[in-house]
């Protein structure tokens, strides 16, 4: 999921965080791989440093601080390529973002209805019938 523009990360909940505030690092991956893997540096890291953004709302930058901390850092090394690699990454970053943002809509409290408590009470009476039919049967001669 690419952003619109160049050099731009957009983050859903109405977050625009610039690239120059995206700090990279390049290193090589683990496992296997021969000579490519331990020439190429295609292991893609990608810190944002919540507390020093000037791209966040106060609101947005406390619900972070509390939910991330001061600096969220994401890294991936699934591809061999670095572009993809890098890629993955600011869509990691663009996840754990976007989930640390949303915010769950309040419950607001319901009363039960009288229909529903009547329902209720007629089943449990019925119920409790059903069981006390369940008893031995009592002959004329006992």
């Amino acid at each position: 999921m690419a952003s619109d523009e160049p050099g731009v990360l957009r983050v859903p909940g109405g977050v625009t965080i610039p690239e120059r505030e995206l700090e990279w690092r390049f290193t090589t991956s683990s496992g296997p791989g021969g000579q490519h893997a331990n020439k190429a540096a295609t292991r893609a890291e990608v810190t944002f440093d919540i507390a020093g953004s000037s791209s966040l709302s106060s609101t947005q930058r406390s619900r972070l601080l509390n939910k991330i901390g001061p600096t969220i850092t994401v890294g991936a090394e699934d591809e061999r390529s670095q572009t993809r690699n890098r890629q993955l990454a600011l869509d990691r970053l663009r996840s754990r973002l976007a989930d640390a943002l949303f915010v769950e809509k309040r419950r607001r409290p319901t009363k039960a209805t009288r229909g529903s408590k009547k329902r209720r009470m007629d089943a449990k009476t019925q119920r409790g019938q059903t069981k006390r039919l369940r008893g031995r049967v009592r002959g004329d001669d006992a």
